[in-house]
């Protein structure tokens, strides 16, 4: 019985890691655009929480001050009333300068963002009366 030696190396071929690659780039060019947009409507959805809070926390002061539907609270008057978030106004996911770009208005007003306009950001949020 004659025993044959063979040199075969185990191993991957260069089409094998190639099809490996080539699926890994599919499902790359799939998943990073929806990974985009959920990223963005969850910074769309935060914002229209903190505008949420803002005008409850305006409504609030309104109630317990007395004071006429034209009056337009400054920050430091509703900041009491946005509850556990305590002593400091929300801030939008989009506000990397650390300054609150929520404007309060007047009480018959909804409270708007700066990032609404779609120049400064990337968001719409828009709290609807």
């Amino acid at each position: 019985m004659k025993m044959t030696k063979t040199n075969r190396k185990a191993g991957f071929t260069l089409v094998e890691i190639m099809i490996v690659v080539a699926i890994i780039g599919l499902l790359a060019a799939i998943a990073i655009p929806n990974f985009v947009k959920a990223r963005q409507t969850a910074q769309t959805n935060a914002c229209i929480n903190n505008l949420r809070i803002i005008d409850a926390a305006k409504q609030q002061w309104a109630l317990e001050k007395g004071v006429a539907a034209s009056t337009a609270p400054g920050s430091d008057d509703i900041v009491p009333y946005l509850g556990r978030s305590g002593s400091v106004m929300p801030k939008c996911p989009l506000d990397s300068a650390g300054s609150s770009p929520y404007d309060i208005n007047a009480l018959t007003n909804v409270p708007t963002c700066k990032f609404a306009d779609g120049t400064n950001g990337t968001h719409n949020a828009v709290l609807s009366n």
